[in-house]
């Protein structure tokens, strides 16, 4: 691979207003003789680019992730196991919404890129995927890693948010608490009006989980499918659109069923 392809797609990436920053060749580790502050550094501004990448022209590049450009699903593939089947069981319970991107990774691992978020970077070990959002980075193509690239196997012109909460109370729910109230006080009883009171009064950015949350707690204490309508209803008038808020009805839906 030429060593001039890392400028262009680093000045590509520019283009569509994704701030980039240089790591050390062949690594993921910042450029600290450019980037001191690591992705902090980050930039937009083409001429400081060029002299990065003209300076140091196999250096990697990266992309800080989170509401400015995109969250990642790093789909991890190691000797101790694979996030792929986590993956899969996260697109059944239909917590994968449509991606900006599909990218392969050096190990045979998977970055999917969906739309950024304020949401805070999480790790799931047991189960091989990491969550990169506000305070991260990722290494972006034709960046290289022991001699392998990252390359773009699907690109979008659309992306969904990828709930990192619904994701973390699907594949490992807290084993503490059989309630989670997201850091606001319990709903007063399990029944449909508690909750859909607790639920109207959920704040912006945490309403998709709470609606997940709601839902999963009716069904548990013998609520049926009809019953969840009115919690579709309350998550309508917060904010979320009905395609969403069905989504999430069905995602609550299959989780409680493979848990009973």
């Amino acid at each position: 691979m030429s060593e001039s392809k890392m400028l262009a797609a680093a000045l590509a990436y520019v283009g569509r207003g994704w701030p980039v920053f240089p790591c050390e060749p062949g690594e993921k580790a910042p450029l600290g003789v450019c980037v001191p502050r690591g992705f902090k550094d980050a930039t937009l501004d083409v001429e400081h680019v060029r002299r990065w990448w003209t300076r140091y022209p196999a250096a990697n590049v990266a992309i800080p992730t989170g509401a400015a450009t995109f969250d990642v699903l790093d789909v991890d593939v190691e000797p101790s196991g694979t996030g792929y089947p986590a993956f899969n069981q996260l697109k059944r319970a239909g917590l994968i919404p449509e991606p900006l991107a599909i990218v392969a990774t050096p190990r045979g691992g998977m970055h999917g890129y969906f739309a950024g978020s304020d949401q805070a970077c999480g790790r799931l070990k047991a189960h091989h995927i990491d969550f990169k959002a506000s305070g991260g980075y990722v290494l972006a193509p034709p960046s290289e890693v022991n001699g392998r690239p990252y390359s773009f196997v699907h690109e979008g012109s659309a992306a969904g948010m990828l709930n990192w909460s619904a994701v973390k109370d699907l594949l490992a729910p807290p084993r503490t608490s059989p309630v989670r109230t997201f850091g606001r006080p319990r709903p007063e009883g399990a029944g449909i009006p508690g909750l859909a009171a607790w639920l109207a009064a959920q704040a912006e950015g945490n309403r998709n989980s709470s609606l997940f949350w709601a839902c999963c707690r009716a069904l548990e204490n013998g609520a049926a499918e009809s019953d969840l309508d009115e919690l579709v209803t309350v998550a309508q008038s917060i904010g979320l659109d009905q395609r969403e808020a069905l989504r999430t009805v069905r995602s609550a839906l299959r989780t409680t069923r493979r848990s009973a």
